[in-house]
Parts: structure tokens; C-alpha cells; sequence
């Protein structure tokens, strides 16, 4: 005679689905061996609930184990009709109760709660504390959010889909369902900033879901790097042009033209600022940082004598 799933999880035939959760809840909670520490009787039987329940809960394989036993649903049964008909692929308990239990509660330990402090006593048990201990938090899910120098400088709204398991109707089993968060981008924001979502980490019956952060940082970008509020900007620039001055041009974040001349000696080390072309102050957008500009000097690779003779007779006493 075969295993009887209905026997272990004390069930009749008629079972609904409402019924095999319940008891299902009832007995793991019993038998789990977290509650009965070195007790193999115990665990036997968490493992007997658990692959119970991973029968009963599967509509397909309750149908099979309903009409053909435990025979048939772990050795298949045939779904054409004659010898050439195909066979149901046989069910093999993947044997990781505590995998079902987890699934069914959606956390790892439903009992955390019966081990927090209460008025300085430790629980150590499922007894007399039950329901009262204190749900924890999960700690903190944090998130990069890389984000352009041209959103950071206008502001841009974001839209960020996460996963998350959340607690169905029932109150005892859990999903993973979709969720889309809307992080609304100031102008400046810093490198660093974090945006902080109230619990909308994994939902558990005994938990206090995760809050979710996201920290802001810096895309690399083609024309510019951030210090601060100010932008730093390098500039190529011809030996020629650096001793005798230029005028540099640079495409601003919001697609203006700057013309910059350049009338000092530039040589190494040497900076030029121009106000109120940097980043928004997150703030006071209206105010803006500085644009620092810095020079990448560029040396002739080969010189003629009539060249070296020039700069000799222009530069040497």
C-alpha cells in the first residue's frame, strides 16, 4: 500500500485547497525542527507534511494521486490510449522540506518573533510568547542609481521596476509580483543622495518589510566631471595657442555654445573659471555652481630646424 498524503496531513478526500493550507501550516509549524532541536521523529515527519503538501497543493498531481496512487503519480501514468501512448513523466519529491516551507511562508524563519526580548527575558520556545514578540525589519535594500549629468542638471523623473515577493490573500502563502517606483529627480543632486522607499521590500507574515534605497551616482560623461557644484571641463589646447592665447568653445549641458577666450600663459597647473556655469544647487536651483576649465597641452611630436631656430631666436635670451 502506497503513502498516504491525505493521512499525514489529517485530511479527508474532500479536502479543499483552504484545508490542505491549514493543515499544512498546523503540522509544519508542529514538526519543524527548529522547534524540536535533535528530535528524528520530527523531522521525519516535517519532511512526510512537506512532500504532503507539495502533492496536494499541485492540482495536476492530486488529480494523478487521487486516481492512480502514489504508484502512479511517481512512476507515470499513460496519457494516449494503446502501447504507443506517451506516459506522464514521473513525480520525484525534490526532498528539501524546508524549501516548502519557506515557499508557503515566504521567509526563511516564521518564529523570529518568538525570539525577541520581552521585558529582558529571552524566549526560548513557541510557547508562552506566542504572538507577542516584536517583528524585525530586514535590513535595508540598496540600489545604485546612475543617472547623467544632463538629468541631474534639469531634474527628470525615473521610473525603477522592481520584484518583490508579497503576502497573498490567504495570509499564508506569498508571490512575486511587479512594482513600478517613481523617484522624482531634483535638479543637483549630489553624488551620494539617497531616496529611501518605506518598506517595499519582501513582504512575511513575521516580518517588517526591507525599506528599499537608491543612491545616486554619476554616469561618466564625455565633456564634463562633477566636483561639487562646479564642473570640471579639460581643454585640448596647441602649445602655439597655449603660449599666445585661444578661444575655447564648449557645448554646455543645456546644448548652449560657450566662447571662452583665453589670454593668460596657459601652462601646467593652470585653471580658468567661469561663474554660474556649473551644476544647479539641489537647493537653490536657481543658483549655480562654478565651470572649471583645466588644459591638456598638446606638444609638436617633430619640429623642423627652421621652427626650432624660431622659438630658439623667440624664447632663448
Amino acid at each position: 500500500m502506497g503513502v498516504d498524503y491525505y493521512n499525514i496531513l489529517q485530511l479527508t478526500r474532500s479536502a479543499s485547497d483552504a484545508d490542505i493550507k491549514k493543515n499544512f501550516r498546523k503540522l509544519s509549524l508542529k514538526y519543524h525542527p527548529d522547534k524540536n532541536p535533535g528530535d528524528q521523529n520530527a523531522s521525519d515527519k516535517f519532511k512526510q507534511v512537506s512532500e504532503g503538501y507539495d502533492v496536494l497543493s499541485d492540482p495536476r498531481k492530486r488529480a494523478v494521486y487521487d486516481q492512480f496512487g502514489e504508484e502512479g503519480l511517481k512512476n507515470g501514468v499513460p496519457t494516449g490510449s494503446g502501447e504507443s501512448g506517451a506516459w506522464t513523466q514521473g513525480y520525484t519529491f525534490h526532498g528539501n522540506a524546508h524549501k516548502v516551507f519557506r515557499d508557503f511562508f515566504g521567509g526563511d524563519n516564521p518564529f523570529q518573533e518568538f525570539y525577541d526580548r520581552v521585558d529582558g527575558d529571552l524566549s526560548m520556545g513557541f510557547g508562552g510568547l506566542y504572538g507577542r514578540g516584536r517583528k524585525k525589519q530586514d535590513p535595508p535594500i540598496e540600489r545604485d542609481l546612475f543617472l547623467s549629468l544632463e538629468e541631474v542638471y534639469h531634474g527628470c523623473t525615473k521610473k525603477m521596476k522592481i520584484s518583490r515577493r508579497v503576502m497573498n490573500e490567504d495570509g499564508h502563502t506569498s508571490s512575486i509580483r511587479d512594482k513600478i517606483l517613481t523617484i522624482t529627480v531634483k535638479k543637483g543632486w549630489k553624488p551620494g543622495t539617497r531616496i529611501t522607499f518605506s518598506k517595499e521590500g519582501d513582504q512575511g507574515p513575521n516580518n517588517v518589510p526591507a525599506d528599499i534605497v537608491f543612491i545616486v551616482k554619476d554616469k561618466l560623461h564625455q565633456r564634463f566631471r562633477r566636483d561639487g557644484i562646479n564642473l570640471i571641463h579639460t581643454a585640448k589646447v596647441q602649445l602655439g595657442k597655449a603660449l599666445t592665447g585661444c578661444t575655447v568653445e564648449i557645448l554646455t549641458l543645456d546644448e548652449r555654445v560657450l566662447h571662452i577666450p583665453v589670454n593668460d600663459i596657459v601652462k601646467p597647473g593652470y585653471t580658468k573659471t567661469v561663474p554660474d556655469e556649473g551644476m544647479p544647487i539641489s537647493t537653490e536651483p536657481q543658483t549655480k555652481g562654478d565651470l572649471i576649465l583645466e588644459f591638456d597641452i598638446q606638444f609638436p611630436t617633430s619640429l623642423t630646424p627652421e621652427k626650432k631656430d624660431l622659438i630658439r631666436r623667440s624664447l632663448l635670451p
